[in-house]
């Protein structure tokens, strides 16, 4: 076998994230975005000593783990949801065998393998969404939705999607022909010019706030205020309690603010988990499912156990959702430490708003903001971004000592690492349960109850 040869596979399983796998003539050959038991046909694109890289052409047998329906319009162009294709139960067992292997390539031994909670709903789950523009073809009409797969420049305009509501597509639709019928341009990131870039959508899964932030460059060649009517005009379930709209001048495709303008309303939405009350801000981090974020965080509870008078860590904490949750069980006083400024401002609002005063949230980065920590935490708690927990803050997260850590992970592949390194220094994985907190996609959560020996 040779580079552009095409050959036919059968995917014998998938390793995480999406690297489907099976052998030609007994050598591994690895395809994204298949599902196990398929037979595909894929051309090679490189060969490397891991094994022969190949890039599906076509689907030629579908898989007895597939369902025969519930799989959006955009799905062999999309890049959002590569196991559509499953019946949810499979794909729980998907993800529970990745994460398992995962574990034990890295010989971490787990006292107890508690499984994988399915999510409340496989459809429309996502509170925030971000939609970038372009077009679906190379000087084709504008289009506005998620990026196509395998590509960095094309765009799928979004006419159905099983991970979000009716009103993310209202707003879709809306804004595309606003912007189509002035021909205003997307932001074209090799030429650097044109104005459109992004549209971020955030919406309260318990109260139906919407916030709709329109991310350009300097150049506006529109009535921002046409905009906003225009938004204010559609026929939402929800309601929009905001719209903003937020300038980026990088070069990078990221969404950011280098200025921002509030055109209506407020610049955050209120959500609530549990019985508390959350102030989430446009650019802070959330968990995009909120009911999954529920079942997420009752397994930290469990986990945590009895926390009264306890001194807890809650590191790399956002708004302070989990800190929130422990002072809310008894904590002794719960300190939480994000680098989003305006996610801590919003954590220590959150918890006045809440009736609490035995938590307090301070904004830096975790490396260096846990040398000035003087209590001595009975339980410390982590949820790091996916790239984990930086090598330096592991080994001053473990010199504090703490009886117990909680790692809450959302890529698995950082999780493993990382869990070395707390192994090797003496604490033993005691728990490990995982939650399905993104259905169709490709990515899980774990909680690990770490015990120091």
């Amino acid at each position: 076998m040779k580079k552009k040869d095409i050959i036919t596979i059968q995917i014998e399983d998938v390793a995480f994230p999406n690297k489907a796998y099976g052998f030609v003539n007994g050598e591994k050959v690895i395809v994204k975005n298949a599902i196990p038991g398929q037979t595909i046909e894929a051309q090679i694109i490189k060969k490397r000593s891991s094994g022969i890289e190949a890039r599906q052409q076509a689907v030629l047998e579908h898989s007895p783990l597939e369902r025969p329906d519930g799989v959006c319009s955009h799905y062999t162009l999309c890049g959002g949801c590569t196991y559509q294709p499953l019946h949810h139960e499979n794909e729980l067992k998907l993800k529970e065998r990745q994460v398992k292997r995962l574990l034990e390539q890295e010989k971490i031994d787990v006292e107890n393998w508690e499984g994988i909670v399915p999510a409340p709903s496989e459809k429309g789950y996502r509170n925030k969404c971000e939609f970038s523009f372009g077009d679906e073809e190379k000087d084709g009409d504008l289009a506005l939705g998620m990026r196509k797969r395998m590509s960095h420049y094309e765009v799928v305009t979004l006419k159905d999607c099983n991970i979000i509501d009716e009103d993310y597509l209202k707003i879709i639709n809306g804004t595309l022909a606003f912007f189509q019928e002035r021909n205003v341009p997307f932001y074209h990131k090799l030429r650097h010019d044109g104005s459109l870039r992004h549209l971020v959508v955030r919406k309260g899964n318990a109260t139906g706030e919407i916030l709709v932030n329109l991310v350009t460059s300097n150049e506006v060649p529109f009535s921002t205020e046409e905009f906003k009517n225009m938004l204010l005009a559609l026929p939402l379930c929800g309601s929009l309690c905001g719209i903003l709209h937020s300038v980026n001048e990088s070069v990078a495709d990221v969404v950011r603010s280098d200025e921002m303008t509030v055109l209506y309303g407020r610049d955050y939405f209120m959500e609530k988990l549990f019985d508390l009350e959350f102030k989430v801000s446009v650019y802070s981090f959330f968990q995009t499912n909120t009911k999954g974020a529920e079942k997420l965080y009752s397994i930290v509870k469990e986990f945590a156990g009895d926390v009264s008078n306890k001194m807890v860590f809650d590191l790399y904490c956002g708004t302070g959702t989990i800190g929130q949750i422990m002072a809310e069980a008894g904590s002794k006083k719960v300190v939480g430490i994000e680098l989003v400024e305006e996610a801590v401002a919003s954590a220590n609002e959150n918890a006045e708003r809440n009736g609490l005063t035995n938590c307090t949230f301070i904004a830096g980065d975790v490396l260096q903001k846990v040398d000035e920590l003087t209590d001595t935490p009975d339980l410390i708690i982590v949820d790091p971004p996916r790239d984990g927990i930086h090598p330096k803050a592991i080994g001053k997260i473990i010199d504090f000592g703490a009886p117990e850590i909680i790692y809450v992970s959302c890529k698995p592949t950082s999780l493993a690492r990382d869990l070395v390194v707390f192994q090797e220094a003496g604490y033993q994985v005691e728990r490990v349960k995982l939650m399905d907190m993104f259905p169709r996609t490709v990515h899980c959560e774990a909680v690990c109850l770490l015990k120091r020996d």
